[in-house]
């Protein structure tokens, strides 16, 4: 089969095998991996430095000539002084070579090719603020990646010119390879390219006998260069790119004129892997405004009619619109979005009102402050009309957080127990609670003082509020729900203790998590480049739109029921995903065989 044959008539595979990277990121489309396309253009690499890409013509003078001219010039190099003589690398026995080449092809090593180095020993006193450009391995991954780099690193003119004697400074069709960190990455040197680099973070190969740079880039940006060069790399953690190991790695050498068909052809199907990927991405963005356009329409719906004749259009394309991961979430964001503000389910004029609840639980809050049991808080005025987000619906009540809940601090790190009789528990983190749940997969203990086990205690119904993080880890809740073991919590992790068991803590978790507190944490917290926080005084002012009771039952019966409903939807499309990602695999894989 053809390269061409391999992406037309497979298009759908090698466009619809997406992958959800686990990483968060901002917009619905970043979280997403075009590993189809991706894994394409590995193929078509794989299959060029294998010597399937293109085929051969018997006529082409085969490599084993060009190899015998790149021996003589190297000879003749050394002879007239202008190159060291290299010691000679070890023959390449059959049993080294990793998979059989086309006649007249060769396996040659690196070395064999050109001059591997690195550069002369710069101190980091000799950096300057100007000058000639000095990249460390990051600068030359962004060179190689985007073709320019914004470095701030620089030595003086003189210095580059006594360095430069070294003969190791770049030159044209020159190529530089990562040494450190990600290694193995090149990047050909231009012509008006003027730069030095670091020792040992970076390699040179001095392209002495002009090989073409072209055809060996295409070789160092295959997977089979990436796995060779990492199959000896040292290092643990980092993997490093020695000057020796460089020269050992065995490249597949092409006859010359098969080179240039060779990288005519890969960067004709690269060009058609970047159609792929701009009509895929285009795709995506259309289906990501389309989504978010509709379910809007939800939210923004004036009355029960409106809600319903909006959701009867929507679910009339559901097949079509909630196609993947992203969508799901936005769609299950809506329904929270809904839910908080009183159109999930329809109102009954019969429910006790929420201001009914609310009067209660300010009789009952007086009284255990009255019996010591709680502190007496400064009030908080009530929620102002700026404030509120929407309008409610009849029976309903906006009020503070702290109007509902006793706000508890936790564990102090740190302190000074010399002298009191310790005891070790169990504690929440912020790592421990999470948006609806609680992750109890790694508990940590700490010493407390005996007589402080239950100032700390979480007990059922307790909600757990994260004081801290990232912009989607401030103000996180969960509820505790298990009276089996003893667990407290940490100065990081609010508690949150309801004032009457007639609260239900799972809507106000729920009203927690959404959009709306959401966005008064964030403008609420204390704000730094990548962290955010919120202090006591922060949560106690955060505004919650109290359901009269029944309702509150009504709404999150419903909300769970389609929450499970999107859920069980997910792992079927996580499980054609991963039949679609299975496709890719062996598609490839059989192309190679």
């Amino acid at each position: 089969m053809s390269a061409e044959q391999l992406i037309t008539q497979h298009i759908d595979t090698w466009t619809s095998a997406l992958q959800t990277r686990s990483t968060a990121g901002r917009g619905n489309n970043g979280k997403i991996d075009l590993y189809g396309i991706k894994k394409l253009r590995e193929l078509i690499l794989e299959l060029a430095v294998r010597g399937k890409l293109v085929p051969e013509d018997p006529n082409d003078e085969p490599a084993s000539e060009l190899l015998k001219r790149i021996a003589a010039e190297k000879a003749e190099l050394v002879k007239q002084g202008k190159i060291k003589k290299q010691k000679p690398l070890a023959k390449i026995n059959e049993d080294e070579k990793p998979f059989e080449l086309p006649v007249g092809w060769e396996w040659v090593k690196l070395g064999n090719l050109g001059t591997i180095g690195s550069s002369s020993r710069v101190h980091q006193r000799d950096w300057k603020q100007e000058g000639i450009p000095f990249y460390r391995a990051r600068e030359i991954v962004t060179l190689a990646r985007n073709g320019e780099v914004s470095n701030e690193l620089f030595i003086s003119h003189d210095l580059f010119k006594n360095l430069s004697e070294s003969g190791l400074s770049p030159s044209v069709n020159d190529i530089m390879l990562t040494g450190v960190g990600t290694i193995g990455v090149p990047y050909i040197v231009k012509e008006n390219d003027i730069f030095y680099f670091k020792d040992a973070s970076v390699l040179i190969f001095k392209n002495y006998l002009n090989v073409d740079c072209n055809y060996l880039n295409k070789v160092f940006h295959s997977k089979y260069w990436n796995d060779e060069i990492h199959k000896q790399s040292m290092g643990t953690t980092v993997h490093t790119l020695t000057i020796s190991r460089a020269n050992e790695v065995l490249i597949p050498l092409a006859p010359e004129k098969h080179q240039i068909k060779l990288v005519s052809k890969i960067e004709e199907l690269m060009s058609l892997c970047d159609q792929l990927e701009q009509q895929s991405l285009t795709s995506l963005e259309a289906h990501s405004q389309l989504v978010e356009a509709l379910l809007a329409t939800l939210t923004n719906s004036q009355n029960a009619e409106e809600l319903a004749e909006n959701w009867a259009r929507i679910s009339q394309h559901f097949d079509t619109l909630f196609t993947t991961e992203a969508s799901i979430d936005a769609l299950k964001q809506t329904i929270l979005q809904l839910a908080v503000m009183g159109k999930l389910v329809p109102q009954d004029p019969n429910d006790e009102p929420a201001s009914e609840l609310l009067k209660r639980i300010e009789q009952e809050k007086a009284q255990l402050v009255k019996k010591g049991k709680i502190k007496k808080q400064k009030p908080l005025p009530p929620v102002s009309d700026e404030e509120k987000p929407f309008e409610l619906p009849e029976g309903w009540e906006w009020c503070r957080f702290e109007d509902i809940v006793d706000i508890q601090s936790g564990i102090t790190k740190g302190r000074n127990l010399v002298g009191r009789e310790l005891i070790s528990v169990p504690y929440l983190r912020v790592a421990n609670v999470q948006r609806g749940h609680l992750d109890l997969s790694e508990i940590k203990k700490i010493d407390i003082p005996a007589d402080e086990k239950d100032k700390y205690q979480v007990k059922v119904d307790d909600l757990l509020i994260t004081e801290g993080g990232d912009w989607d880890t401030v103000g996180r809740t969960a509820v505790w729900n298990d009276s089996s073991f003893y667990m407290a919590n940490q100065n990081h992790v609010f508690k949150a203790r309801p004032i009457m068991n007639e609260l239900n803590v799972k809507w106000v978790e729920i009203f927690m998590n959404s959009s709306v507190s959401r966005k008064y944490f964030a403008s609420a917290s204390k704000q730094t480049t990548n962290l955010a926080s919120i202090n006591k005084t922060q949560l106690r002012g955060c505004f919650i739109a109290l359901p009269p009771i029944s309702e509150s039952s009504r709404i999150l019966d419903k909300y769970i029921s389609l929450l499970n409903l999107f859920d069980g939807l997910k792992s079927q499309l996580q499980s054609a995903q991963q039949t679609q990602l299975h496709l890719a695999n062996v598609l490839t894989d059989a192309a190679l065989s």
